[in-house]
């Protein structure tokens, strides 16, 4: 099973956001940013989380989410 990482952190402090900030902008609960945002990896996410986070922080949902193992 491949293991996944979403690059909250990064792209949040690359922009000055806090996580709340994202939250925010996305739409998210803010309680769901930050465990996406502290696990250091997953094998599972909501497809429409990432695609909202993604939008929040205008990028492709590859510079997001980061391939750890397949």
């Amino acid at each position: 099973m491949g293991l996944i990482r979403l690059r909250i952190r990064e792209l949040a402090e690359a922009r000055g956001w806090t996580l709340k900030e994202v939250a925010e902008r996305s739409g998210l609960n803010y309680s769901t940013v930050k465990n996406y945002g502290q696990r250091e990896s997953m094998t599972m996410t909501d497809y429409t989380a990432i695609r909202r986070l993604a939008r929040a922080f205008d990028v492709a949902i590859e510079d997001l989410v980061e391939i750890l193992e397949e």
